[in-house]
């Protein structure tokens, strides 16, 4: 790379539209979608798509995600790609409200194959393309004009209109699509100049209106600069309403999505892309991106991905291509926070979600049940990881409703864990190390059974046969003012364990039924004055409580001498 000046590569040029409206918009409703992974997509692939695979592919664009336009290849180019059109019509197996669309050069022979392609489909956009660009017209046409790049499109247009009449006459619904390849590194009044040649031969009609796409084939500049082209060539169209303006982006600088945005804010009807932007060298348009940015905002984007990781496999299985577990909505970790402060922020979201009222969780622009995905996979520990997020790997998978003081405690001994392990913490290894700490702790203090009664003075009697240090059984008893106070009243008259405080009690239900067990949570404060929580589980929730105390005075006994 150069490092101090750098000569090799000039600024694009911007658009002069002192007056421009777009920024001043918002986007309000779905344009029209037309998925191109059959064709543009399928020729990025390093192993194309067999006849087998596009088929699987058109079912899940066309049913699953509900596309009426889907382009399905470019059939002159080569028997495969014909063979998978004809097999789509004669097969039947396109859907009455959904359009085929192929693409072809501006050649007769071209187009004369591609309309044998066709012949007997219903619905179907005819794309015809050239490039127009003034580096395309020196360097591909051999410095050919103005004039003579415009006349390939107006002869086959021409050519096209007189050929496919017998199919019109015999019920198909054929709508011309044009695109001037290289629209935005051309001239945009060159550019308007070819489209309105190539409207003035087709003569669409506001039934069949024409398809004008002005692709972004490589992305050069800004999204804003691809905005202000759009809404250039839309206020100075003759025939805007006889025109539908469709968009197709390349992601080369990274900013397809947000160019696609922009442009439609500067007055674009379509939208043409991929799913998961697949495409030539940085890709095309992600399609899904967009329209669950949509969604996202509260506009029906006339699209469905609730089954996301279905459409996610299926893509995956037939391309050969992998999603990034980052990839917007659909990658493996974006609704997963590793961050401590991110966990808890979305912890303290949830409860506040109600049926009918906007979601509002932190972190979280989309709720994940929308795309048939689910929350189990939100919070996910490792060394970075807080509080929060522990807390709610226990609750939400294990039913354990931790005590918000004792939220710190865990997260310090499940961080520790992760950071010695060096990579991140299963829910089933999360369960276990809370386990390991707070349930199966037994020395000093194992608790056999416990037994209590009220007396007629109100106060509870204590009965329990405990062990010290494992050894054998021996009876306690005590009174108290409840089974806590007794037990505890027992333990420091029999067993000669240090003395503690207790500081505070949480019990709840784990699960539903005669049969369920509940979980109690008791936080001590030791001799030397530091505080503890102990854990205790049972079908009783008193022998539940009891067990809490023994647990915390366990924790206290292996910490406390450190």
């Amino acid at each position: 790379m150069q490092k101090a000046s750098i000569t090799k590569y000039v600024p694009f040029p911007p658009v002069s539209l002192p007056d421009r409206q777009w920024p001043n918009r918002t986007i309000t409703r779905a344009p029209v979608w037309c998925s191109v992974d059959l064709r543009d997509g399928n020729q990025a692939l390093a192993q194309p798509m067999s006849v087998a695979e596009k088929l699987e592919f058109f079912e899940m664009l066309a049913h699953t995600i509900g596309f009426k336009e889907i382009e399905v290849g470019f059939p002159s180019a080569s028997q495969i790609e014909f063979d998978f059109c004809r097999r789509l019509i004669d097969e039947n197996r396109i859907p009455d409200d959904v359009a085929i669309q192929v693409l072809c050069q501006c050649r007769e022979e071209l187009i004369t194959r591609s309309l044998e392609a066709i012949r007997g489909a219903k619905n179907v956009i005819f794309h015809l393309y050239n490039s127009t660009s003034p580096k395309q017209r020196e360097y591909v046409f051999n410095n050919a004009s103005r004039d003579q790049v415009k006349s390939i499109a107006i002869n086959a247009t021409r050519f096209l209109k007189q050929h496919a009449q017998p199919l019109v006459a015999g019920g198909m619904n054929l709508s011309l699509e044009y695109s001037p390849e290289s629209f935005t590194s051309t001239e945009l009044d060159f550019a308007l100049e070819v489209c309105e040649a190539v409207t003035d031969v087709w003569q669409p009609t506001p039934e069949n209106k024409i398809i004008l796409n002005l692709p972004a084939t490589v992305e050069y500049a800004t999204p804003n600069v691809h905005a202000d082209q759009i809404e250039w060539m839309c206020r100075h169209l003759t025939r805007r309403d006889l025109s539908i303006v469709s968009l197709h982006t390349h992601n080369d600088r990274g900013t397809g999505v947000a160019a696609t945005e922009l442009a439609l804010l500067a007055g674009a009807d379509r939208v043409e892309g991929t799913l998961f932007g697949n495409g030539e060298r940085t890709g095309n348009l992600d399609i899904m991106n967009v329209a669950l940015n949509m969604y996202s905002h509260g506009i029906d984007p006339r699209l469905d991905f609730s089954r996301i990781n279905s459409i996610r496999e299926t893509y995956e299985r037939c391309t050969r291509m992998e999603v990034p577990p980052r990839h917007p909505y659909a990658g493996e970790l974006v609704f997963t926070a590793f961050s401590g402060s991110h966990q808890d922020a979305i912890k303290k979201s949830m409860p506040h979600q109600h049926p009918g009222k906007p979601w509002d969780v932190l972190y979280l622009p989309i709720d994940p049940a929308d795309l048939g995905r689910n929350y189990k996979a939100i919070i996910r520990i490792n060394s970075q990881s807080g509080k929060g997020g522990v807390a709610y790997v226990l609750e939400t998978d294990y039913g354990y409703q931790l005590p918000k003081l004792m939220h710190k405690e865990i997260g310090k001994l499940i961080n520790d864990i992760a950071d010695a392990k060096g990579t991140e913490l299963s829910p089933e290894e999360i369960l276990a190390a809370f386990e390991d700490e707070y349930l199966k702790r037994d020395t000093p203090l194992s608790v056999d059974q416990c037994k209590t009664a009220e007396k007629r003075d109100k106060t509870v009697r204590c009965e329990a046969t405990v062990r010290i240090d494992g050894g054998k059984p021996q009876k306690i008893t005590g009174q108290g003012n409840g089974p806590i106070d007794a037990f505890v009243r027992a333990l420091a008259a029999s067993t000669g364990l240090p003395k503690f405080e207790l500081i505070s009690y949480s019990e709840h239900s784990l699960g539903k039924g005669a049969e369920a067990r509940a979980a109690a949570y008791i936080q001590i404060k030791s001799e030397r004055g530091r505080t503890y929580y102990g854990v205790g589980e049972d079908t009783s929730i008193e022998f539940a409580s009891i067990k809490a105390v023994a647990s915390a005075l366990n924790r206290a006994a292996a910490h406390d001498v450190r």
